[in-house]
């Protein structure tokens, strides 16, 4: 059987990741993909947090047994029969930094995988970013969200603007000074 996982960020909606993982695929393997593609540091304790569909906890697994199991010995199908329907997946215990993945339930059209998560969808870029001080343009307030080409203030015109002014600006609006100018 292959599950189709999605990877979030709590509050963030310009990330997300989709993977097609095979139902005997350990936590552990799936735990070393996400660490890979998701560029988390190799030397931090890691800790997937299985949750039901009300939110309570069913397991927690850890590369020492938490009470449930290590991850190198349970499977993904196992945890799920278990009654997990998302996990919360820390990358960084010691800082409480994680990531949620939600079971999306059977990948549709998908019979066969290796024994390695597969990743089918992406978007935006890895968690880091966000740390950072990255800002998806669907996570910022309406009030700021602007393309380019719009106007920033909508009583704003070209009437405004000086003639001087005018003639400094160049086609995107922002002003062009010569070396000699300055």
């Amino acid at each position: 059987m292959v599950f189709k996982l999605r990877v979030t960020l709590s509050g963030i909606k310009g990330f997300f990741r989709v993977y097609h993982v095979n139902g005997a695929t350990t936590l552990y393997t799936l735990h070393k993909q996400l660490r890979a593609d998701l560029e988390f540091p190799q030397d931090q304790l890691i800790m997937f947090k299985g949750l039901d569909i009300e939110g309570a906890v069913v397991g927690r697994w850890g590369l020492f047994d938490l009470g449930s199991g290590t991850v190198d010995q349970v499977s993904l199908e196992k945890v799920i029969k278990a009654g997990t329907d998302s996990f919360v997946y820390f990358y960084d215990v010691t800082n409480k930094k994680s990531v949620n993945i939600q079971v999306e339930g059977e990948a549709e059209g998908v019979k066969v995988l290796p024994d390695f998560p597969v990743l089918a969808e992406s978007k935006g870029p890895n968690p880091i970013e966000f740390e950072n001080g990255y800002v998806a343009f669907e996570d910022l307030p309406d009030t700021q969200r602007h393309l380019p080409g719009e106007e920033d203030d909508e009583d704003f015109d070209d009437e405004d603007l000086s003639e001087e002014e005018e003639e400094d600006q160049d086609e995107d609006g922002k002003e062009i000074y010569d070396e000699d100018e300055q």
